[in-house]
């Protein structure tokens, strides 16, 4: 995997950087304290771990025939107090729609915090992370 970023600045805009994937898109970071213009790169970061783990839920919870309608992944997330400010703890929690099964949700969460979500499993060497599911449409089916 290949990755890069570009620093231009201008005399207004000292603090923004874009960033190009191997895959051929860019994603504007913003350094300065407002992220006024995109996300910090630390904001990226836990954005893709919501995306890693939101992906496998999909993906596994189609594979059980589950009739999800809708999946919202949230993550909060505390850092260091002192640089490097990694993430020390991060919170996800998991709001599934549609009538499932919880039994069917919890072992599609399982299998993405154990076996497919790397980005999780990369971040598991800094950060106690802890998971949390919700059910949009009241309580799901066995």
């Amino acid at each position: 995997m290949i990755a890069r970023t570009e620093w231009k600045p201008t005399p207004a805009v000292q603090s923004r950087f874009l960033g190009f994937s191997q895959s051929g898109h860019q994603i504007l970071f913003d350094a300065s304290p407002e992220h006024t213009d995109g996300a910090s790169p630390m904001e990226a970061v836990l954005m893709g771990l919501c995306g890693c783990t939101s992906a496998d839920i999909v993906s596994i919870m189609a594979k059980k025939r589950q009739p999800m309608t809708s999946l919202t992944v949230a993550a909060v997330a505390e850092q260091q107090a002192e640089p490097p400010k990694y993430f020390n703890k991060i919170r996800l929690v998991y709001t599934i729609g549609g009538r499932v099964s919880r039994m069917a949700a919890e072992h599609a969460l399982e299998l993405s915090k154990t076996r497919y979500c790397s980005v999780s499993a990369m971040l598991e060497r800094a950060a106690e992370i802890s998971f949390e599911l919700e059910f949009a449409d009241g309580e799901p089916l066995p």
